[in-house]
């Protein structure tokens, strides 16, 4: 996922150069943008057409386009974005990237950008495009998402099987509400980000996930809820960031520290055992509805050889068992 000046969080600042790596050096996974940022100027909308026409023609047709607007201050403030702007910008982005991918020739007159008639070239491999999602975190967006034909990109950390199912009912009832998708076609999948962690046996995955899986919600608690805090410093309405309120509210009041590994096993708001827990994990994320499980390895310290296990064991034991 693209971000930008977040130490430890993330930093992956350019990654659709790692894409083009990894599809030269991949046959038989799907490569997704998961996201590429929208709003004016993180990315103009004819680069990331073009971005994303020259790695599907590259790896043979297995992009994803996952799009987002962003939802930090230090980035937005950083690339000097209002968040009230954001959403808005990110939907005429989206609209000028895929009419840009799917037009011979293609003229743009929005709020934000304008283009003379260009003929926008190559075109993706995939027709008319490829696979469009969105990421959200507020009720507001995932209905909205649903309303768009888009598929969800459900940022759901440390968030248990029973609130991603509440969540993905929004979206689903968005989808059922679409009349006229943004893209070409309806794209209705959910999807979901979780932390996880596998090994020969409970004790030693917990020990080797704990620092990490309760360093990386409560650090994304403060980052995001940095918007909320900086929206209220400015006087002004949370508007489309209204689930931040509370996530700066928890930093704020100190509640965001009970967010401890026991939490996260006891509510199955992450992956972390042996194989067959984790089996049974995926299961409560499988009744919720959810289509695609994306799984964060390794973040903060988690080792890289335990991450190494882990796939090696998704791969020989928990995989098979979705099948």
């Amino acid at each position: 996922m693209e971000h930008h000046f977040l130490e430890e969080y993330s930093h992956c600042s350019n990654p659709e150069v790692l894409y083009g790596h990894l599809a030269a050096v991949t046959e038989n996974i799907r490569l997704g943008y998961g996201v590429r940022l929208m709003p004016k100027p993180y990315n103009h909308p004819v680069r990331t057409a073009e971005s994303v026409a020259v790695l599907d023609l590259l790896s043979d047709g297995p992009v994803e386009f996952g799009t987002g607007r962003s939802a930090t201050r230090a980035e937005l403030e950083g690339f000097g974005i209002h968040p009230d702007d954001t959403r808005s910008m990110w939907r005429e982005g989206l609209e000028m990237a895929l009419g840009a991918m799917t037009n011979e020739e293609f003229e743009f007159d929005g709020e934000y950008r304008q283009m003379p008639k260009r003929t926008v070239l190559p075109k993706p491999l995939q027709d008319p495009h490829p696979p469009v999602w969105a990421a959200t975190s507020s009720d507001s967006g995932h209905r909205m998402i649903g309303e768009l034909g888009l598929g969800l990109l459900s940022f759901s950390v440390g968030t248990p099987p029973e609130e991603l199912g509440r969540r993905i009912s929004i979206y689903r009832d968005g989808i059922a509400a679409c009349k006229e998708p943004i893209g070409h076609f309806v794209n209705d999948r959910a999807a979901s980000f979780t932390m996880v962690n596998v090994a020969e046996s409970t004790e030693e995955a917990v020990d080797q996930a704990t620092e990490s899986f309760e360093w990386y919600p409560k650090h994304g608690a403060k980052i995001v809820g940095s918007v909320a805090q900086w929206l209220r410093e400015m006087e002004d309405d949370l508007n489309t960031y209204e689930d931040l309120g509370s996530t700066q509210d928890r930093v704020e009041d100190g509640s965001i520290d009970f967010l401890n590994m026991d939490y996260l096993l006891d509510t199955n708001a992450c992956v972390c055992g042996d194989p067959d827990q984790a089996i049974e994990m995926f299961k409560a994320c499988e009744a919720t509805g959810c289509d695609v499980v994306f799984y964060l390895f390794n973040p903060y310290n988690v080792t890289h050889e335990a991450a190494m296990q882990t796939i090696e064991l998704m791969g020989l034991h928990v995989i098979p068992a979705f099948k």
